[in-house]
Order: C-alpha cells, then sequence, then structure tokens
C-alpha cells in the first residue's frame, strides 16, 4: 500500500476537523501519507494543524502534517479530497429554522429539507462547486469526499456538474443502530443493517446480529409495541405504517414530511447546546495544541482508552467511514461500507437513475461500488421520488441563481403548505442572505 496525499477542506472546523485529524492518527495504513489541512480561518487553521502534530507524535502514526488558507496550493498530487464546509453555521440556520415559521410553515429542523434545507443549498452549492472546479484543474483523479450538507443535493451537484469522482458520507446510520438497540436491548455495536433511500431518509430493509446473524426486525417489532411511546415517536410511527425502520433520528426524516411537527414539534435544533459543545472541543484542542494538556494515550490494558480519550471520540463501531474506505482503496480489500451517497444508476430501481442516493457500498481500488438493493415498497418510493425532484429544482436553482426554480421546490415540497407563504418566506430568505448568494444578484 503506497503513501496518499490527503486534502481536507473545511480542517479548522472543532467537530469536522477533530474528527478527520482523529480518524487519521487511528489508520495505521496512511503511515507515510500526507494530510493537508485547509481553511479560510487563518487564526485557527495553526491550532488545528498544531493538535495533529501533538498527536502524529505522540502516537507514531508516521504522517506528514501540512496546512495553508489556499487550497490551490495543497491540490496537486492529491488522491483524497475532504470537503466540509459551512457559511456561518449556527448564525444562517437560525434564520433558515425562523423564517418560514414566521409565515407559518410548519418545519421541525431546517437544516436539510423543506425552506431551511433549500435555503442551505443555495449558500454551499456554489461555493463545493468551485472548490470541484479546483480540484478538476489540479488533482482530476481525486476521489472527492463530501461530507457538506444538504449532503443529497450537494452530491447531485456534484454529479452533474463536474467531471470528478465523488461520494458523500454522513454517519447517520449509526444513530439508526442506536436508536434500534435502545428499543430493543441488543448493543448497537451488535447490528448490521443494509439500508437504503436519501440521505437523513433511509429504511432499514434488513438488520441482523453481528454475532449470530439473527433476524433483529422480529424483536423490533415485538419490542416496540411496549417501549416508551415518547421515545423517537415519529420514527416509530413510519415503522408501522410503511413496514420498515426508517434512520437517522426523528429531527432528520421529520425535514421532508407535511406532518413531522406533530410528533417533533416546533423547537428546532438546540443551537445554545451546539455553541457549548463545539466551544468546549475547541478549547481542548487549544490546550492540546499549545502542550497545555497531554495528549491521550493508551491504558495498559487494550488500545480502546486511546479512541474514546480523543477529542469527540466514540467507539470503534462508529468511526467516520472517510478512513476505512481510503484504506480500502489503496489496498484493494473490498471492504463493506454501510452507507455512502452516490449516483443511483440503478441501485433502488424504483428511483430516477440520476438521483443521488444512500446505499451500501464496496470500496476496493475500482472505486467505491453501491451494492444494487431493487424495489423499495412503493410507499416509501413514493416519498423519496417526490424528495428526489425537489433537490432536482433545488441543484438548479442554487447554480443558476433563479428565483422561479426556487419557488418551484418550495411549492413541490410537502413540507410547505401555502403559496403565499412559500413566496414571502423565499423572498426574506433571499433578502437576508443575499451577501453569501452572488449567483441571484447576476
Amino acid at each position: 500500500m503506497h503513501p496518499t496525499k490527503i486534502v481536507a477542506i473545511g480542517a479548522a472546523s472543532a467537530a469536522f476537523g477533530t474528527r478527520i485529524v482523529d480518524e487519521a492518527m487511528l489508520t495505521p495504513e496512511l503511515r507515510g501519507s500526507t494530510l493537508v489541512l485547509v481553511d479560510i480561518d487563518g487564526e485557527r487553521l495553526p491550532v488545528m494543524a498544531a493538535y495533529a502534530s501533538r498527536l502524529n507524535e505522540a502516537f507514531g502514526a508516521g504522517l506528514r502534517i501540512e496546512h495553508t488558507t489556499n487550497r490551490t496550493e495543497a491540490l496537486p498530487d492529491a488522491e483524497f479530497v475532504f470537503v466540509s464546509i459551512a457559511v456561518n453555521r449556527n448564525e444562517l440556520w437560525k434564520l433558515d429554522f425562523q423564517i418560514p415559521l414566521r409565515h407559518g410553515i410548519k418545519q421541525v429542523y431546517g437544516e436539510n429539507g423543506g425552506p431551511g434545507g433549500l435555503s442551505h443549498s443555495l449558500r454551499n452549492i456554489p461555493i463545493v462547486l468551485d472548490i470541484a472546479r479546483d480540484v478538476e484543474k489540479l488533482a482530476p483523479k481525486a476521489l472527492v469526499i463530501s461530507f457538506t450538507n444538504p449532503e443529497s443535493r450537494v452530491c447531485l451537484a456534484l454529479s452533474r456538474y463536474t467531471n470528478l469522482r465523488f461520494v458523500g458520507l454522513c454517519h447517520g446510520i449509526h444513530g439508526g443502530y442506536e436508536s434500534v438497540g435502545q428499543i430493543t436491548g441488543i448493543p448497537a455495536g451488535d447490528l448490521q443493517g443494509i439500508a437504503a433511500g436519501l440521505n437523513h431518509f433511509a429504511w432499514f430493509l434488513d438488520v441482523r446480529r453481528k454475532s449470530t446473524g439473527e433476524d433483529v426486525y422480529p424483536i423490533l417489532r415485538a419490542a416496540d409495541a411496549t417501549y416508551d411511546p415518547s421515545y423517537y415517536p415519529l420514527t416509530r410511527r413510519m415503522f408501522r405504517q410503511f413496514g420498515l425502520y426508517p434512520h437517522p433520528a426523528d429531527n432528520h426524516i421529520g425535514e421532508y414530511l407535511s406532518f413531522a411537527w406533530e410528533d417533533c414539534g416546533l423547537k428546532g435544533y438546540d443551537f445554545e447546546w451546539d455553541d457549548r459543545v463545539r466551544e468546549t472541543r475547541w478549547q481542548r484542542v487549544l490546550r492540546i495544541a499549545h502542550g497545555e494538556d497531554a495528549v491521550p494515550m493508551p491504558q495498559a490494558e487494550g488500545g480502546s482508552a486511546q479512541e474514546q480519550a480523543l477529542t469527540g471520540r466514540r467507539e470503534q463501531q462508529f468511526r467516520e467511514f472517510a478512513f476505512p474506505i481510503i484504506a480500502s482503496v489503496l489496498g484493494n480489500r473490498h471492504q463493506f461500507i454501510d452507507a455512502v451517497n452516490i449516483p443511483n444508476n440503478g441501485l433502488i430501481s424504483n428511483l430516477p437513475d440520476w438521483a443521488v442516493v444512500e446505499v451500501p457500498a464496496v470500496a476496493g481500488a475500482d472505486g467505491i461500488r453501491g451494492i444494487k438493493v431493487g424495489a423499495l415498497p412503493a410507499g416509501i418510493a413514493a416519498l423519496l421520488n417526490t424528495q428526489a425532484h425537489v433537490q432536482s429544482l433545488v441543484v438548479e436553482a442554487a447554480v443558476h441563481g433563479s428565483r422561479e426554480l426556487a419557488l418551484q421546490a418550495l411549492l413541490a415540497d410537502p413540507v410547505v403548505h401555502s403559496a403565499q407563504a412559500a413566496a414571502k418566506t423565499l423572498d426574506e430568505l433571499l433578502r437576508v442572505h443575499a451577501p453569501y448568494l452572488p449567483q441571484f444578484s447576476r
């Protein structure tokens, strides 16, 4: 396995940056490789690089750590390019959530679906496509690994408007394992599923115990009948009505359903909690980077303490998929990957071929090959087809700066109940976000 070059764009993030650095340190196959951290935040980026360097030295990971605010300096010879970007994430997300509510549109989260998901897409898609154009010029053979939300829409834009190889990644399926485990009493780490659909709106076609191969669905159905009804009420309503268990959780699947507010309420995301978590994580990064805190090291009994001690680290089975994909591609291991976002091309037979779907896959030297799952149940396919076509309209609106297409996307979205509310919401979103939407001023 040859050393490689990984460029991580958006690496100064307290969430994404620490996860990527931590995962790189836990991937021995990368010894001798180069990890380039890229971000436009020139103050935080050197801190993240120092954090990475301290971990690299302490763990003996054997990586070369570089950093730059200029992605064009980083991209030449890259084999893998991570992209995780957001524009003033929580500040603008609050507006994406609050503005539609003021006009009577009952969206439950406002990040990936409904009017909030449209607004989020209008900001992020042009930025990702700008990055992609640089990748096409400077590293055209690289695999682009996108972590940027709204994942399906960003990836659909990459599919339509670039010639790059790409995959969209999300750890949402782990949320599904956790909720199934919570209801059944089976440890989440002992669950293995086959799930398919769209990002943040996928459904377990099969879920089994890793240890025995036992079908978990009969256990889940029996346990669901008596489990606390306040736990994930929307997810379980959909499970009972449509026969398959959706993931990752109420808040995300609710973004695509007109009636989600009945179960989820309209409180939205807990921005204050998120700000506290990010600040706590960043302060720890600062202390480690500056040598004020010791680098977490494994205990004498096994190595799991090293993984759990890293910033944001969880159990081994809940690691991100990016580095297993890289190791599998470099080593041609043909490793099973639980969930990837890639063009459909017949993987789900009753969704459009052009749609970006979330399916399991196998990664190897020949790339990432989605596993064909066939047709989904008719009711589920109806829900997903609606969203796929909404996403298509959103991508075109974002690329062409079209208010007309953006309004069509809202009117086609099940979350939107009123043409008048849709128009007022869109105009206010375009007005308050105008500094971040240059395509609409051309």
